[in-house]
């Protein structure tokens, strides 16, 4: 792909973006990179693209200061790529793109927080058994953290699409879009199991794109006694593909899923569609128990 010199209208931001971005394979490394596929080869490898087309695309992001690279080897210097803010701000772009295209591609175009057990969103999901969650750190009441403990086998990650301390804060019709509702009773669910998760060896972490004012508020209601980390920046659920929709004009919501993560970051179970709550809630403790024994 040649860059173009002038946007076809210079006015206009939409076509200033597709300048540096509007490329098929562009787009794709950024999403690769935010998985943690960093390496020229394991691109290629990822990417199936040829080594030339590859590398113009590396060098324009590398110019358009989306990605930059680092040195990870000398003798010879070897290079990863990593993304820059700039790139990491393009972020919930890659997130409106596939959630457009789970639910107008994929879907019907129906607004839901769930999906089909034999949809392509649950099988993207399930297909992350095996897997590495790239490090990153989250938003959390006590500052950065990193979604996987360190100090512990295995984490519970259930991801949720929002709760909050006060029944007003909830968007306009959230209790219409099928699977939203039941972010509290899930919560508290985790928090009346704690200890068993504990004797499991587990910790037990939500994750949500809210605020972490509304996640600490609603906390500290319902004394849960684990944390809550936002993804308000998306860079978990670009990193894994997360399944997201959008409700009342609240902007990017989680869909409910769970995964069990061990300490080398490798997920070990994938929980979704989770339909019935309590029931999802004993399953994650039997994946626990059952990687625990393995």
């Amino acid at each position: 792909m040649t860059r173009r010199t002038t946007p076809t209208d210079p006015h206009c931001a939409i076509a200033s973006a597709l300048d540096v971005v509007g490329d098929w394979w562009t787009l794709l490394i950024v999403r690769d990179a935010a998985r943690g596929v960093r390496r020229f080869d394991a691109l290629q490898r990822e990417l199936g693209v040829s080594r030339k087309v590859l590398a113009e695309r590396l060098k324009l992001l590398v110019e358009a200061d989306v990605l930059r690279r680092e040195p990870y080897q000398s003798g010879p210097v070897r290079y990863e790529y990593v993304l820059t803010p700039r790139g990491r701000a393009l972020l919930p772009v890659l997130i409106a793109l596939q959630d457009w295209g789970d639910g107008w591609v994929l879907g019907d175009g129906t607004t839901t927080a769930t999906a089909d057990p034999a949809s392509q969103e649950a099988r993207r999901v399930h297909a992350l058994v095996g897997t590495r969650v790239p490090e990153l750190r989250l938003a959390g009441a006590g500052g950065p953290a990193d979604p996987v403990a360190a100090d512990t086998p295995f984490t519970v990650l259930y991801c949720f699409p929002g709760a909050f301390a006060r029944p007003e804060s909830y968007p306009p019709g959230w209790s219409a879009v099928p699977g939203a509702p039941g972010c509290t009773l899930e919560s508290c669910t985790y928090r009346d199991r704690l200890a068993d998760f504990t004797a499991a060896g587990a910790r037990v972490h939500g994750v949500s794109t809210q605020r972490t004012d509304e996640q600490a508020e609603f906390a500290a209601k319902e004394k849960l006694g684990f944390p809550l980390l936002s993804d308000a920046d998306l860079q978990l659920s670009a990193a894994l593909r997360l399944p997201t929709f959008h409700a009342g004009g609240s902007g990017v919501r989680l869909k409910r899923l769970t995964l069990v993560v061990d300490a080398e970051r490798v997920v070990r179970a994938a929980l979704y569609p989770v339909t019935d709550i309590e029931r999802s809630v004993d399953a994650a403790l039997a994946a626990v128990r059952g990687a625990a024994s393995a």
